[in-house]
């Protein structure tokens, strides 16, 4: 209650967070998993029924609690599921949870802003990026300002696109012909980032709302 009091999420207070129906173990230093990136899911899952392809090679980039990787993982067993995280203690915690829900994940410490130089390694690269600027902070809930990781959340103020823009490069690369990328998105910056990926090798670009009406998700096909 004490910790409650103090303006700790209570995710954190009981270790848990429920996620798709699933639930995972969350701690400072993990962001929270959130309802609104359940649509991220449901993009991506509505692509693969599009496109009867169960063995899709799948990556997530900045897995953090490890829920997306860990859902897509459960919900197409068949697919080749990787996921990368900068911060040790995020891939320490999705491993546990990968072990602990039986989803079948390869992990790996990688930076999404210095990433390899791979070529058509993926159908899917999915991602839920920092994405929040700093001048944003004042207006943000104590319990996510103070206790949730900055790491997680936040991008300079003169560069809000910076994730977006160093994946979006990255797929042009990494993603096979007709694959999907799929982010969750800043409302406030969902025009600019629709056309940061229609100005590179993308097409179908679309903006998908959440469960709270708020532009959340972009989806677009690899050329």
């Amino acid at each position: 209650m004490h910790r409650l009091e103090n303006g700790e999420p209570v995710q954190y207070v009981i270790g848990k967070a429920t996620f798709y129906g699933r639930e995972y173990n969350v701690a400072p230093g993990v962001l929270i998993p959130r309802p609104e990136t359940e649509t991220l899911i449901d993009a991506v899952l509505q692509y693969c029924k599009l496109n009867d392809a169960p063995h899709h090679a799948i990556l997530d980039i900045g897995t953090g609690s490890g829920c997306i990787a860990i859902t897509l993982a459960r919900e197409l067993p068949e697919a080749d599921v990787k996921a990368w995280d900068i911060s040790n203690e995020a891939l320490a915690m999705s491993q546990a949870n990968a072990k602990n829900l039986d989803a079948n994940v390869a992990f790996q410490h990688q930076d999404a802003l210095t990433p390899p130089a791979d070529t058509l390694l993926y159908d899917i690269i999915v991602s839920n990026p920092p994405y929040i600027c700093q001048q944003e902070a004042e207006s943000m809930e104590g319990n996510v300002l103070d206790h949730e990781p900055h790491l997680a959340l936040f991008v300079p103020d003169n560069d809000p696109l910076l994730f977006y823009r160093a994946i979006t490069l990255y797929a042009e690369k990494a993603l096979r012909s007709n694959g999907l990328i799929a982010f969750e998105i800043n409302p406030i910056y969902s025009k600019l980032t629709q056309e940061l990926l229609s100005t590179h090798s993308f097409h179908d670009v679309k903006i998908i709302n959440d469960e709270y009406g708020k532009e959340r998700i972009l989806t677009a096909i690899k050329n």
